[in-house]
């Protein structure tokens, strides 16, 4: 891990195809945050938390119930692999690399290309926030800080 901390850079989602690999409880933190960017989101996994479950039903984003295939990368911009299976993270981490395509290994963060921040957002303004990778409890404390603070605009 590097010395330096990590660049905030913000990325417009809106037309860009997201693929989350996973439904269950880090999944869903990941697909909550995710659908507020993009409507091109689809979230792969055999399985899947009611709330996940509920939010397809909306239209929210797609959901494929259905085991992971390493075609199922193919077309997309952006994969988060947060499955509770670190062996098939990084076989997705792998491949995703091997395309190019930018991944977040929920699993292992050294495998990851990006983090996910804690985010805070009212209205057009959107804050992000992270440690680096270094400290959570220091980054969920920031996120919840910058979220009071963005209540007050």
């Amino acid at each position: 891990m590097s010395d330096y901390p990590f660049f905030p850079l913000f990325v417009d989602l809106s037309q860009k195809n997201v693929l989350v690999v996973g439904a269950g409880r880090i999944a869903c933190r990941r697909i909550l945050t995710l659908v507020q960017f993009t409507g091109q989101l689809t979230v792969t996994a055999p399985a899947a938390l009611p709330e996940i479950v509920e939010l397809a039903r909306q239209g929210r984003f797609t959901l494929q119930l259905k085991e992971y295939e390493e075609a199922d990368i193919e077309g997309s911009d952006l994969v988060c692999a947060a499955t509770n299976d670190g062996e098939l993270n990084r076989k997705i981490g792998a491949a995703c690399r091997d395309r190019g395509i930018p991944v977040n290994v929920a699993s292992d963060r050294m495998l990851s290309d990006f983090y996910f921040p804690g985010v805070a957002r009212r209205g057009p303004v959107v804050a992000g926030v992270t440690a680096s990778g270094r400290d959570h409890a220091a980054a969920k404390r920031a996120t919840e800080l910058v979220r009071e603070a963005l209540e007050k605009l």
